[in-house]
């Protein structure tokens, strides 16, 4: 199972707000070749990491079947990212689109050149668990072992006020 995080707190050109935004990757995703969406949790509002004055983002998780290795799947990823506007300019800024491999079929890989994997900083963000539990409540941690709802119930209880978007 490989699992990518999507998340966006501004619009991207062309769509009126963060969730279309989301959504839109989602579809360009399924139109990648190489890559089978084979699940996407419902769609969460969180505020910024590290607080601040930001827009609230827009997250959720894909599960994905791909024959890509992670490094090509990572290329792919930001070349999705720059058709929404993305241009990485400073560490935690507002965004058009965020996309992370946050799992890799269980990969563990600790390495100067991205990616890592899993996803270093996943196990400690609510708006990657959350959606993460609501797509598959047993995954595990690769490196731990720990289930979603164990990392979710060891999360300081200021960053889980997140919520579920109703459409």
């Amino acid at each position: 199972m490989i699992l990518i995080a999507i998340g966006a707190n501004l619009s991207a050109n062309g769509y009126k707000t963060p969730l279309a935004t989301c959504e839109a990757a989602v579809v360009l995703l399924k139109q990648e070749v190489d890559i089978e969406v084979v699940g996407c949790s419902r769609w969460f509002k969180s505020d910024p990491v590290p607080m601040s004055k930001q827009p609230k983002f827009i997250n959720g998780v894909v599960a994905i079947n791909t024959t890509l290795s992670p490094e090509s799947l990572l290329s792919r990823l930001h070349t999705i990212e720059n058709a929404f506007g993305r241009v990485r300019q400073v560490r935690n800024e507002a965004r058009q689109m965020d996309l992370d491999i946050i799992d890799f079929n269980g990969k563990i890989r600790v390495s100067s050149t991205p990616p890592i994997l899993p996803h270093p900083r996943a196990a400690e963000r609510a708006f990657v668990l959350l959606p993460i539990r609501d797509l598959f409540p047993n995954w595990q941690d690769p490196i731990t072992g720990e289930t979603v709802s164990d990392r979710i119930k060891a999360l300081s209880s200021d960053i889980l006020d997140i919520c579920p978007l109703t459409t």
